[in-house]
């Protein structure tokens, strides 16, 4: 069956870094784009990035732009988000979700996604 599993949350300081992993199974990886999004306690879902199915194309939040790179290795089926200089709003549980397309196309529409993971915590704080 089709899994994601995220790991790589944890507890930081601010100005700190930490790497995030989806692993995922049970499908081709290579035939999907993947997100990450993020919930804050008491806030809505937000998208954070988006990678295409060949990892050519990749968007991301105005929020994290300049911080958080996403990328991904069909070869180990697994998508990464590599998150610096996080901040104490960086705080959430990060999900990462199968795109039914192969495009980052209107990523942020919840509509767009069929699989998710069940989440890994981040927590930014000194």
């Amino acid at each position: 069956q089709v899994q994601l599993v995220e790991s790589g949350g944890g507890l930081v300081q601010p100005g700190g870094s930490l790497r995030l992993s989806c692993a995922a199974s049970g499908f081709a990886l290579d035939n999907y784009a993947i997100s990450w999004f993020r919930q804050a306690p008491g806030k809505a879902r937000e998208g954070v990035s988006c990678i295409s199915n060949n990892g050519g194309s990749t968007t991301a939040a105005d929020s994290v732009k300049a911080r958080f790179t996403i990328s991904r290795d069909n070869a180990k089926n697994t998508v990464y988000l590599q998150m610096n200089s996080l901040k104490p709003e960086d705080t959430a549980v990060y999900f990462c979700a199968r795109n039914k397309y192969q495009s980052c196309l209107w990523w942020m529409s919840s509509s767009r996604y069929d699989y998710w993971g069940q989440g890994t915590q981040v927590t930014v704080s000194s």
